[in-house]
């Protein structure tokens, strides 16, 4: 009984204090003239849902900025009262990093900023930190017809997207996201403001196209367009593969992404119904000139693959086509998902590795029946990569030696609760194809982030060898980790 009653005034007495906290804060940021949602306000609830319902969070408060000076005066109250501040954009991440990954933060919800504007003398955007990736395609496209490369998932925000690669189906063609970032303006630990570009601030430019999050927040994005084609063409291969030939296919694959693959070609093999791999892919031209260039891995493929019926679409369309939703002009967040998610960026998958997976995936995932799962094999690298193209050391994105970014993903219905139990599933998967493969010939993707990754195996995994270099920005940009998450990069000491 006494433990009991120990336990509970301790349960008083923490509640007692989350509220004076958030009194505290919430009287900070009204005096400093920043919106607030309102607990338990319906801006409240929205903002507080998250992406993952397997992740949920309580922050201590949420601000709502409005404008840039919002941004600062809400950071400057994070830090006078030592609270930990966390930037949410389109609030997309697997591992609700947005709240901070953990109970307690100040969350700065930029979602009503989301402004997109176009400078045809420079061909430069002007993106503002709450827009989603759906809706600045929509604008650039709909009112300037121009394009940027990311992903395919339009509530996703391009803060989280482009800190750290956003890569989609035109990065072969043109590169990953953060390499369309020309400058960036950033709210630092201090409440400055700094102008980050190649020229101005270059450290911070550096660490901010890669592992951004770790170092402030992004008011403004400045992005390269390129002008929006008008000729696109969906395809997709029902591969038929089995265990004896898929280790066969996943060679031919690779030969061809390594050696061959024209830099016009962007695809992914997968499979979201265990069992029936295919490939699915974007290419820039019309079917005929596909035909040519995808030509040479099919004539490699184990036999029984079907070629799918084509599509020509324009940009606009093709991003829908990918979308997998009616209308892509999103201001509001993704549906939410119960999941879990694991990824590896690999040099390749080959022999004992290419083996492993194959083996995993025909006798231990294919017989996981009880809910949805997939992978994706994303062709990332190869000699005509855009992403390859770019010096290693250029960003601190840290994967432009793979060939491939492979993500896996476990999900139950929004109504169960994922159980402890189903972990092992994907840790199994990456387990077996990592086990025999030196450490420096694989990683992890940040945007698919695991959050039962250690940190030190986490900053190992998402940023390799810049590690070191980003740990000394953090020191030198956020030494007292305002910025924190559970995965972030340790300020060196």
């Amino acid at each position: 009984m006494r433990f009991i009653n120990l336990v509970s005034a301790g349960l008083i007495a923490s509640t007692a204090d989350a509220l004076v906290a958030r009194a505290t804060i919430e009287q900070c940021l009204t005096d400093a003239k920043v919106p607030i949602d309102t607990k338990n306000s319906a801006e409240w609830n929205e903002d507080v849902a998250p992406f993952n319902i397997r992740l949920p969070y309580l922050p201590t408060a949420i601000a709502a900025p409005q404008t840039t000076q919002h941004i600062q005066s809400a950071v400057n109250c994070g830090r006078k009262l030592a609270i930990k501040v966390s930037a949410k954009s389109g609030g997309h991440s697997y591992a609700s990093f947005g709240f901070g990954g953990e109970n307690g933060h100040l969350i700065i919800e930029l979602d009503q900023l989301y402004n997109v504007t176009y400078d045809a003398s420079t061909n430069i955007a002007t993106v503002q930190p709450g827009a989603r990736l759906g809706h600045v395609a929509t604008v650039l496209y709909q009112q300037y017809g121009r394009a940027i490369a990311h992903g395919t998932c339009p509530g996703v925000g391009v803060s989280g997207h482009f800190l750290h690669g956003g890569f989609g189906f035109s990065s072969h063609m043109h590169g990953l996201a953060l390499d369309f970032v020309q400058s960036v303006d950033v709210v630092l630990a201090d409440g400055t403001v700094k102008t980050a570009s190649s020229s101005s601030n270059s450290d911070l430019f550096w660490g901010i196209k890669g592992a951004g999050s770790n170092f402030g927040i992004v008011a403004s994005w400045k992005l390269s367009t390129f002008a929006a084609p008008a000729t696109l063409t969906k395809f997709g291969v029902t591969l038929g593969w089995n265990k004896n030939n898929a280790v066969a296919g996943l060679q031919a694959v690779e030969n061809y992404v390594k050696n061959v693959q024209p830099r016009e070609v962007n695809f992914r093999i997968g499979d979201y119904n265990k069992g029936q791999p295919g490939i699915e892919g974007l290419y820039y031209g019309t079917p005929a000139q596909w035909k040519t260039a995808f030509q040479p891995l099919l004539d490699t493929l184990p036999s029984g693959y079907t070629v799918q019926p084509t599509q020509q679409l324009n940009w606009i369309q093709a991003v829908i086509a990918y979308s997998n939703y009616d209308d892509v002009d999103w201001i509001h967040p993704s549906p939410q998902e119960n999941f879990y998610a694991k990824s590896l960026t690999l040099k390749g998958l080959n022999g004992t590795a290419a083996q492993a997976f194959v083996n995993y995936y025909f006798d231990v995932a294919n017989k996981v029946t009880d809910r949805f799962w997939f992978f994706q094999i994303d062709a990332h690298g190869g000699k005509n990569s855009q992403i390859a193209k770019v010096a290693p050391d250029a960003t601190s994105y840290a994967h432009r030696d793979k060939l491939y970014i492979i993500q896996f993903y476990d999900r139950y219905e929004n109504n169960q609760v994922y159980p402890s139990t189903s972990f092992g599933f994907l840790d199994g998967w990456v387990n077996a194809v990592t086990k025999a493969l030196p450490s420096s010939d694989w990683g992890a993707y940040i945007n698919y982030a695991d959050p039962r990754l250690s940190r030190d195996a986490a900053q190992q995994q998402y940023y390799g060898q810049n590690l070191a270099k980003l740990q000394s920005l953090k020191a030198k940009y956020d030494p007292k980790e305002l910025f924190y998450y559970p995965q972030g990069v340790k300020p060196s000491a």
